[in-house]
Formats: C-alpha cells, structure tokens, sequence
C-alpha cells in the first residue's frame, strides 16, 4: 500500500561447619542467646546451608525466614520490553508495511496462525517485486517476550525501517486544489495520534502534520492505533508549527483552527481551496500563537452536558465535514 501522492517516500555450597560426629557436640554459635549453654539440637544444618521453601539453598546474609536481603532492600524488578520504534505488529499495521514499496522490512516473527493473515500480503508483494525477508516462524510467547505487556499482535511482529521524511513542500506539491491536511498542536497520546491518522486516511486527507518536540514516536502502539493509516498517510514532522502553518498558507491552503471559542460552528465557513484543519491538545486546546495563525477558528455544534470531544473524535467529526463539502 502506497501512501496516496507521495512518491518518495548454584546448587548449594559445600560447607565445613557441620557437626564433627553424631556424639560431639558443636559448640555455640556467636551471638546465641544470653546464657545459653547448651547447643541446639543435634544434626542442625549450618544456617548458610538452609534451604528456602522451593527447595534451593538459603542464602548467606539474608535474614532467616525471609527472602529478602537484610536491611529491607527489595529485588530488582525485571526489566520491561523495550521494543524497537520500526517494531510493528498485529495484521493491519504488519500487511500494509508488507505491501508499501516504501518500506524496508527487515525481519517478520508470525506463529503459524500469523502467517495465515498474511497470504494475500504475500502474493501481493511478489506481484510488485517487492524485496522481503522469509518469514521466521515463532512461538506466540516469543512474541509476548518482545512487546509490551498486553500488546495484541495477532501473531505477526515486523521490524520495519522508517519511511522516509516529509516536509511541507513535499505536502504543497503533492496536493490537489482541493485537498486537505490536518496539523495537530502537541497532541501527545500515541493513540490519539494513531486515531487521527486513521480518520484522515478514511476521509482523504493527505498528511498529518505535528511539532516534533511534542509528538510521540512512531511506535507499535501508534502504527496499531492507526490500523494501517501509517503507510497511506504520511506523518510529517515539523521543528516550529507557527512556521509551518505560514508555509501552508503560502502553499494556497486555508488553516481553520477547531477550539470552543471559535465564533462559527464548523458547517458554517466557506472553505476555499486546499484546507488545513487545526486540531490542539485534550487539556489545553491551541495555544495563543497557533490560533494567531489560524484564518478562521470554528467549533463543533456539540450540546451540554457533554460540551466536548476527544481530540481523536473531534478531528474525524471536522474531517467529515470538510470532505462532505468537496
């Protein structure tokens, strides 16, 4: 899958502190009761020999009838997967990256039942010459080792180098008279991202636009939010928005900002040319300067008592809008 006018895309120690003989008795250990005089019982193991409840040999330095190192201190907690940020799984992410000659695919995991998912990826790729790796076949707790806890995968993981980068002229160049970009202002969450990216593939839209310094990266969990949208839709990252917003509108584009403020619903601006829909954060919406830069603001028709929308919502619900009226 192309992206839509874009061409460039150990055992147990042994000890010598054992009783001497049955009839001998051993004498104290340091630090005994006060006053004692008499050893414990005969055929006691030495403490450094003492086995935990599993059957292993006790530690020495630990504390009897715990497992913990005196002094309360805890043992490290393993470490968590920390998967690769070209780590991509589950079937729709996986098939289009298979499929988009944009993409280098380095290496694909799939149990069994993964690679059934993939047969008409398979065929399609071929088709269009496209390099790629043999599969390597894997056990679904491999897979589970590799991702996050709770990552659903559907047996398949890629490891996928990036698609190459974008920048507003690219964007100018490769749209039509009429077509749209959505920018995002430091929308943070990579679901919402992933969301976003989603709805403008459905609804036309040729990129999404985001400050890179606040923007998550391109990771498994966005590219599994976007189900796919990521090789269609190209993620632009830009250093100053403000600045990019004055290229678009230099690029013949109409930036209409979506924040409760807006003096017009949404339905009710003209929308002339290219359009650039201006979305901002859950918590704090566009910035002053973002919304300086806007030509219009607008807001969605939205009833109390609920007043708002997720930001994911909200910018499918102004993407229909402006596709509808193409």
């Amino acid at each position: 899958m192309k992206r839509s006018g874009f061409s460039n895309q150990g055992g147990s120690r042994s000890g010598g502190n054992g009783p001497s003989s049955p009839n001998s008795p051993r004498p104290p250990r340091e630090g005994g009761r006060p006053g004692a005089s008499t050893p414990r019982g005969q055929g006691e193991r030495p403490r450094a020999q003492e086995a935990r409840a599993d059957g292993a040999p006790r530690a020495e330095g630990r504390a009897e009838g715990r497992g913990e190192p005196r002094g309360g201190a805890k043992k490290p907690a393993a470490p968590k997967a920390t998967p690769k940020p070209g780590m991509l799984y589950g079937q729709h992410p996986v098939v289009a990256a298979w499929t988009n000659p944009e993409r280098r695919c380095k290496a694909l995991l799939a149990t069994p039942a993964g690679l059934e998912l993939m047969t008409e990826a398979f065929a399609q790729a071929k088709a269009a010459g496209l390099a790629r790796p043999e599969p390597t076949i894997v056990e679904r707790e491999a897979l589970d080792r590799l991702l996050p806890a709770g990552a659903v995968h559907q047996g398949l993981v890629l490891d996928a180098s990036p698609l190459p980068e974008l920048d507003i002229a690219d964007v100018a160049r490769a749209c039509g008279e009429t077509d749209m970009v959505v920018v995002l202002d430091q929308v943070t969450d990579p679901h919402n991202v992933g969301a976003i990216l989603r709805s403008a593939a459905a609804f036309g839209a040729k990129a999404v636009i985001v400050q890179d310094r606040h923007a998550p990266e391109v990771t498994g969990v966005l590219a599994k939010t976007a189900s796919g949208a990521l090789e269609v839709v190209p993620l632009v990252r830009v250093t100053n928005l403000s600045r990019a917003l004055t290229e678009l509108q230099d690029g013949g584009f109409f930036c209409v900002g979506l924040a409760e403020s807006g003096p017009k619903p949404l339905h009710a601006l003209d929308f002339p040319g290219r359009v650039a829909v201006v979305m901002g954060s859950e918590g704090d919406g566009l910035r002053r300067l973002t919304m300086e830069r806007c030509d219009a603001l607008a807001h969605l028709p939205t009833q109390p008592p609920i007043g708002s929308l997720n930001v994911s919502n909200a910018a499918a619900v102004a993407l229909y809008e402006v596709a509808r009226r193409r």
